[in-house]
């Protein structure tokens, strides 16, 4: 743990935090909207309240005890009964109660009162925002259908409340943040498995990783997992044009020319089928299509690979016989966001076909069948409006989209032209699509089509900035939440909910609350008439064990073995069977095989941009948090060093990176971590709200460069396609410093 991570979780930090927060520090020059008392300063020590709750600071939900002294979150703890995040809290996880008293979150539901992005804003009571929002949703579902409003809500435990509402609004156009995140993983493994697997990277003697980051950008428990099985004899081999924390940590590590990786597992079927090293038993019993594939990968040698993809036909050859020697316990890791190249899909569909190959379906160190803890609910049936169009307006945009999560690059085409048919509210919970959807100009475009924009969030975030009407969340240490179920892989499955550890600072609300009464007000009110606890009641009526333990521990695990429950069962496809050849994609226009096409070069003076993330980063969503704006509070160029002498460019030194899509100026950070013809900076940074005020001004948007192309297949934004141009800025400061990793 480096000094500076030391410092953020020490007490004596958190209490300042707390102490500072009541400053009520103000952010716009020329209103006091955004100020007010965040919390009482703890005083003298008194009793220790602990609270079980879930982080909410990314995707994971890893087990927390808030510490609350006289009020005031003075500390969060790892729940050592959590076995999914391993008892263990990240940095980012610590940097919660940050976010609780951040003094510059939104406080009061806010009008805007100029033009869109002006940052001119009036305070409006909850009655009052509530009534317009409900008389704007009415007024859009009369002139265009309810199909007329759009909602997007990110992962979160009440996101479930926002769908109902969509539904029941009636709706169908209802997009998630995952159709710019993993969508495309998802269709390739329910393609070929007929289900979505859960690494068992702890009992894993070899793991190949490709693009994937789990040093950086944690995924519990594999990211622990990973380490731990290192150090019990585990190879790690990753791919990946950058030298990641997982790279430098890895056995070894190739720079894999960016888009080729479908050319890297092709050539790896090739070695197993022909040299006879793939599982004949599972091969023979359990899947589909193996002849078709044998016959597929003959062109598809090492040696042609290793032009593709810049890495020798030796190492590819021994890669693979060493994984074969591993087989079962050895996996081609499934990874998690794929929002990479238009053939996305297709290089997921390579990458289950060798975890087929080698038999480890079901495996001890395998993959293995995800477990689910069934709830209960609280059931409805949603009116039918005679009036709403046939389908979704992104329908047909894409060969095999996932109806249930949309595609946020063909919805947002679909309301910038008006067809099939105008899109004109637009309601958001929780995602921050103006930071993390690419071509940021087209966000905008988009939201200048609308004639009334919601947003819900924690913080004045880029999207907030550009909604009509924004309403105050609250954090999740705030909070009382549904039952959630999670995945541990082989640590657990099991159930987790979260309660408030102190009351809802200022005008906070939550987004239940929040559509409960839009719903009324709109004589919807009968689909949500129950409360939190009638909800929580009726998820775990039938299972009173499950109850019992998130009261006494604050979670519950499911730790049944987590391999070898699916032997003799069929698998969820159309033959039964894994499928190697997928037929049913062919009246979808698919390729039943993953066919490789060569990849663009990178002209000379051009550079392939890339996307990732680190320790810190929730994608935009924690850049703005003050604990962790003492480790980074910017963002750089990485160039590599070749390309930046061509260009004149020192370490420091001021750039400007320019796409079709758009220009931003950054630093350059001039390292070998990279590939010469590639180039990367973090997520998170550029903004356009001057409510973000720790980042402000600070580093480069790289939404506003990056094009937006997507995954033929699902619609997943390819966020890798883009070439961009780097030249130094004239007279550029070069005593400037990037951010240390």
């Amino acid at each position: 743990m480096s000094e500076i991570t030391r410092r953020l979780m020490t007490r004596r930090q958190m209490l300042k935090l707390s102490a500072a927060a009541s400053a009520a520090a103000m952010i716009g020059p020329a209103t006091g909207l955004f100020s007010g008392r965040a919390a009482a300063a703890p005083g003298q020590a008194g009793a220790v309240k602990s609270v079980f709750s879930a982080c909410d600071m990314c995707f994971n939900k890893c087990g927390l005890i808030a510490r609350v002294q006289q009020g005031v979150v003075t500390k969060l703890d790892p729940n050592p009964r959590y076995l999914k995040s391993r008892g263990m809290l990240c940095a980012r996880g610590n940097a919660g109660i940050g976010q609780l008293y951040d003094p510059n979150r939104l406080k009061y539901p806010l009008l805007r009162a100029g033009e869109r992005g002006q940052g001119k804003w009036q305070r409006l009571s909850w009655d009052q925002a509530l009534d317009l929002a409900a008389e704007k949703l009415q007024a859009i579902a009369e002139k265009y259908t309810r199909c007329g409003v759009l909602f997007m809500a990110g992962t979160d435990t009440q996101s479930t409340f926002v769908h109902r509402f969509a539904e029941v609004f009636g709706s169908y156009n209802v997009i998630s943040h995952e159709s710019n995140c993993l969508i495309s993983r998802n269709r390739a493994y329910l393609d070929t498995f007929g289900a979505m697997p859960i690494p068992d990277t702890l009992n894993c003697k070899y793991i190949l990783m490709a693009g994937a980051n789990r040093f950086e950008a944690l995924v519990t428990p594999d990211s622990m997992d990973i380490v731990t099985a290192m150090h019990a004899g585990a190879k790690l081999v990753v791919l990946d044009p950058r030298y990641t924390k997982t790279a430098a940590l890895a056995n070894e590590w190739y720079p894999i020319k960016p888009g080729t990786d479908l050319a890297f597992f092709l050539a790896m079927a090739h070695v197993l089928v022909n040299e006879e090293l793939y599982h004949k038993k599972f091969v023979a019993e359990r899947t589909s299509g193996f002849d078709q594939l044998a016959a597929h990968v003959q062109k598809y040698t090492p040696e042609w690979a290793a032009a593709e993809c810049d890495i020798k036909a030796v190492d590819i050859r021994r890669i693979t016989r060493e994984m074969a020697a591993a087989k079962p316990a050895a996996m081609v890791y499934p990874g998690r966001r794929t929002s990479d190249y238009e053939n996305s899909t297709q290089i997921r569909r390579a990458m289950a076909i060798v975890n087929a190959l080698l038999g480890n379906w079901d495996q001890k160190g395998g993959l293995t069948l995800p477990r689910q803890i069934k709830t209960g609910h609280i059931g409805y049936d949603a009116p039918f409006y005679d009036d709403n169009p046939e389908d979704r307006v992104d329908a047909g945009r894409a060969q095999m989209m996932f109806s249930e999560e949309g595609s946020f690059k063909y919805t947002r085409d679909a309301v910038i032209e008006g067809k099939p048919y105008p899109i004109k509210g637009w309601f958001t919970y929780k995602t921050n699509p103006m930071q993390t959807g690419a071509n940021r100009a087209k966000t905008v475009e988009m939201i200048n089509q609308l004639d009334f924009m919601i947003t819900v969030d924690i913080n004045l975030s880029d999207t907030a900035w550009m909604a009509d009407l924004v309403l105050p969340a609250p954090t999740s240490l705030e909070r009382e939440d549904p039952v959630s179920s999670f995945q541990g892989s082989s640590a657990c499955s099991g159930m987790v909910m979260r309660n408030p550890a102190v009351s809802p600072m200022f005008e906070s609300r939550p987004v239940f609350w929040i559509v409960k009464q839009l719903a009324r007000r709109l004589k919807l009110g009968e689909f949500f008439d129950f409360t939190m606890a009638d909800f929580r009641q009726a998820q775990l009526k039938k299972i009173p064990e499950v109850a019992a333990a998130l009261a006494k521990e604050g979670v519950y695990n499911d730790t049944r073995p987590s391999w070898g429950v699916h032997q003799g069962k069929d698998f969820r496809t159309p033959s039964k069977k894994v499928e190697l050849y997928v037929g049913r994609y062919l009246k979808h226009g698919v390729d039943p095989l993953p066919v490789y096409h060569p990849r663009q070069e990178v002209p000379e003076g051009k550079f392939r941009i890339v996307v990732g993330r680190n320790a810190y980063i929730s994608q935009s969503a924690s850049t703005n948090n003050a604990l962790l704006c003492e480790i980074q509070d910017d963002n750089c160029l990485w160039i590599h060093p070749r390309p930046a002498a061509k260009l004149a460019i020192g370490p420091g030194d001021l750039v400007e990176v320019a796409s079709p899509a758009g220009t931003q100026k950054l630093k350059a950070r001039v390292t070998e971590e990279i590939r010469p013809d590639t180039v990367y900076m973090d997520t998170g940074y550029g903004v356009i709200s001057k409510g973000l005020r720790n980042i402000y001004g600070k580093g480069a948007c790289i939404a506003a460069v990056l094009e937006d192309r997507a995954d033929r297949v699902t619609g997943n934004m390819a966020m890798h396609e883009t070439l961009v141009s780097v030249t130094k800025v004239a007279d550029s400061a070069a005593a400037a410093t990037c951010p240390k990793r």
